[in-house]
């Protein structure tokens, strides 16, 4: 392992290994933990010593399911925790299910005894919960946004990949989590180990923080066009109190005539119909997410007349509002 060593030697200097904590809660995200737990391996192997070490918790210190039910054996439970450098909840579906007395304890603990606590995947609700993150910049998987920020509106949601500079650093899951682990490595040992961790995981594709969690709109689209990626920011960040094509097209430079060419063009739509199913889009993410009654969910999507609402969402799902709550489909 001598050549592989080199990688990262000249950029930092040999320190104590740094002892990270995950806390797994039931039906938490294995690509999640695996993406936490593999670049700090590969970090040590580059290094050829042990830059890193972690150990696991869960509620009764045996043991934890991930949503695709594989077990995961634990040496902790959450309220007897060994002193650590850093620790992270990693959640996933349905976490609010699994927030107890205990966990919530557990997580306090640990913040007054001084250990770095973040969150990964869909974690960030429970440091919210816990009121770790008022007034606080935080990342959390992209579909639970809307019902985040209806729940916790102290809290500034971002959309980037993770936030890594505040108190408690917090990433949106899956391979974001890699991301954020390779920015620590790199903060840690340098960047030369940083981008040999990444290639020995053949990960070319390494984000910076504020890098969108989503495949961005051009790429999707096969399209470069600013004016109608700009359109639809604005349209995202006025769901609550809709503006009209004008407004959009005003703030643009450009005439609503040629607002309408660009989405016909690249949508087969009009602006107005763009932006009336992002809307939708939102109020049926609330509907299955949260537990705001109709007249909420129309009123926190840009609809003042519920009955309106109620007849576009059914043109659009097939089902009425009413009926859609707790539904998959």
């Amino acid at each position: 392992m001598a050549s592989t060593a080199e990688p990262g030697r000249a950029d930092a200097p040999s320190r104590a290994a740094q002892h990270f904590v995950f806390l797994l809660v039931e039906d938490h995200t294995h690509l999640t933990l695996a993406c936490a737990t593999e670049p700090l391996r590969i970090a040590n192997l580059i290094r050829g010593e042990p830059l890193y070490s972690w150990s696991y918790a869960s509620e009764d210190g045996v043991s934890a399911t991930a949503s695709n039910g594989s077990v995961t054996l634990v040496q902790h439970r959450f309220d007897a925790l060994p002193k650590c450098d850093r620790l992270f909840v990693i959640p996933g579906l349905g976490m609010t299910a699994h927030i107890t007395p205990a966990l919530l304890g557990c997580l306090r603990r640990a913040r007054t005894t001084g250990a770095r606590v973040g969150a990964l995947c869909s974690g960030a609700w429970i440091l919210a919960e816990a009121g770790f993150l008022d007034g606080m910049k935080a990342a959390i998987h992209w579909d639970y946004h809307d019902e985040f920020a209806e729940r916790f509106p102290e809290v500034a949601l971002v959309r980037s990949v993770f936030v890594a500079d505040e108190r408690h650093i917090t990433a949106s899951g899956g391979t974001a989590t890699a991301d954020l682990m390779l920015h620590l490595i790199e903060q840690d040992h340098g960047y030369d180990l940083s981008v040999a961790v990444s290639d020995m995981m053949v990960y070319a594709g390494a984000r910076e923080g504020s890098a969108d969690q989503r495949v961005s709109l051009q790429a999707r689209n096969g399209m470069r066009n600013p004016h109608v990626a700009r359109a639809i920011a604005l349209m995202r960040g006025a769901l609550e109190e809709p503006v009209s094509p004008m407004v959009i097209a005003q703030a643009l430079g450009i005439s609503v005539r040629q607002l309408e060419r660009l989405f016909g063009r690249y949508f087969n739509t009009s602006p107005k119909r763009y932006y009336m199913e992002l809307r939708l889009e939102r109020a049926r993410n609330l509907l299955l997410q949260t537990e705001m009654s109709v007249s909420e969910v129309a009123f926190a999507s840009g609809f003042q007349s519920v009955g309106h609402f109620t007849r576009l969402y059914r043109r659009a799902y097939g089902t009425p509002p009413s009926a859609q709550r707790g539904r998959i489909a």
